[in-house]
């Protein structure tokens, strides 16, 4: 459901190119993770599937709709992430003036598909059901990128961008959600990318790759995991 094809981006004419021809297939319901020193490219590559940011040359299609094709169409590309993409951020990204509730249903009323029993089975699956009602302030920040899953899943798109989702959470608590973050994933049937700085959350993946002189190779049993340089 997702495919990278010869995807190239630079920020300077005269600099090598920060990616470089880089590929990647992803079915529905797998999940990959990307590591890379810092500076590498991975948020960036991340922004290009988002279609926040445009590449120098390359596809990247989701569900059969190019993303760079419709670079040059802003209501195209606001309803592809309304309508086909879940982000997870770092820094959870929630709305300070609304309880969890009101945080997670916010994507799906944006999108129309509003449904309460949905959103429930999902919070009630992730552990925050309890909570709906309570302001932010009140939340750990493990409840809180908590919501931040289910936000990015309730309107039930067909991908799920996670940019460093744990880089915020103690260790204990980035296992639990991680943990949650995959699982939940694959039970919606939903394609998964994460990238992360952590092993431990990398190994969690169907797929772990690194991103390398700007392309994605396979990371390898023996060194997928070593110490990350930055």
């Amino acid at each position: 459901m997702l495919i990278i094809n010869k995807l190239k981006k630079s920020f300077s004419d005269t600099e090598k190119p920060l990616l470089n021809n880089l590929n990647l297939t992803l079915h529905s319901d797998e999940s990959l993770s990307i590591q890379g020193a810092s500076g590498c490219g991975k948020s960036t590559l991340l922004s290009l599937i988002a279609g926040f940011d445009h590449p120098d040359s390359g596809d990247i299609i989701i569900d059969n709709l190019s993303v760079t094709e419709s670079k040059n169409n802003a209501h195209r590309i606001d309803q592809f992430r309304k309508n086909k993409l879940g982000i997870v951020f770092q820094s959870f990204n929630l709305f300070d003036c609304f309880n969890a509730w009101d945080n997670i249903a916010f994507t799906a009323r944006l999108k129309g598909n509003y449904d309460k029993k949905h959103q429930q089975a999902l919070m009630d699956q992730l552990g925050i059901l309890s909570l709906a009602k309570k302001p932010l302030s009140q939340l750990s920040g493990g409840e809180q990128q908590r919501c931040a899953i289910a936000r990015a899943l309730v309107h039930r798109p067909s991908l799920v961008l996670a940019d460093e989702p744990t880089g915020n959470l103690d260790e204990a608590t980035s296992d639990s959600v991680s943990d949650l973050l995959y699982e939940t994933c694959k039970q919606a049937n939903t394609a998964l990318v994460v990238v992360t700085h952590s092993n431990d959350v990398a190994k969690r993946a169907d797929r772990a790759m690194r991103l390398h002189k700007g392309v994605l190779e396979n990371a390898m049993p023996e060194d997928a995991f070593a110490p990350s340089t930055f």
